[in-house]
């Protein structure tokens, strides 16, 4: 079966992980700033774009997409990591390949609301941060047996790294990086009753601030 695939924010997310990991700390104790631990702080509009390919996994099989942004905003003490738009597609596509088929992936309940960036002072899995994405959901629809319909959703978190941590998954990319890391997701309501219970996903995303309207180049960096 063909599957959806996201993740999180966050990437921070997000998506974004020790995927189900309690953050470590309050937000109030996390500054995000334009790209060192010395610069100003950083709130405003940020953008996660996917690095490589976004698998998810269920006990059904795999799927995996190559394309996917999320664009939304967040305050400089890691509150209010909101997802105003998401896309997951896949080039050529838009549908994605996966299970023996296709699955075509719509965002749900947009805005995503509430989520958070927040310091890790314990650099769990050599992280820098905690990144929740709250209320993710999405449906997918796979192609096989004429057409399955699913609904996954719940909070991802992920693992945060910083510019310069020589752990982050893609140091080829000089920027903040979101990795998902087997974050779990659960069915929903309306969702076919061959859709598996929950799907696990796995990608990377880099995470930039705005420079100027519109312009996502802006470095962002985690501190306590």
């Amino acid at each position: 079966m063909a599957h959806f695939r996201q993740a999180v924010v966050l990437g921070a997310a997000a998506l974004t992980a020790l995927a189900v990991a309690a953050p470590p700390a309050s937000a109030a104790t996390t500054t995000i700033r334009k790209g060192s631990a010395a610069a100003a702080p950083y709130s405003g509009n940020v953008r996660a774009s996917l690095l490589g390919t976004a698998s998810v996994t269920t006990s059904l099989g795999s799927g995996t997409c190559n394309s996917s942004t999320m664009s939304g905003s967040i305050q400089s003490n890691g509150s209010a990591l909101n997802i105003t738009a998401a896309s997951f597609t896949n080039v050529p596509g838009p549908a994605c390949p996966g299970g023996g088929g296709t699955v075509t992936v719509t965002t749900l309940n947009l805005p995503w609301t509430g989520g958070s960036v927040v310091y890790d002072s314990a650099h769990t899995a050599n992280r820098d941060a905690a990144v929740t994405i709250a209320g993710f959901k999405v449906k997918a629809v796979a192609s096989i047996l004429g057409g399955i319909t699913c609904y996954f959703g719940g909070n991802l978190t992920a693992n945060g790294y910083n510019p310069d941590n020589p752990n982050r998954p893609n140091t080829s990319v000089a920027a903040a990086e979101v990795g998902v890391n087997g974050a779990t997701v659960s069915k929903q309501s309306g969702s076919n009753f061959l859709c598996p219970a929950t799907a696990t996903v796995t990608a990377t995303y880099q995470l930039q601030g705005e420079t100027t309207a519109g312009n996502y180049n802006q470095q962002l960096y985690v501190t306590p």
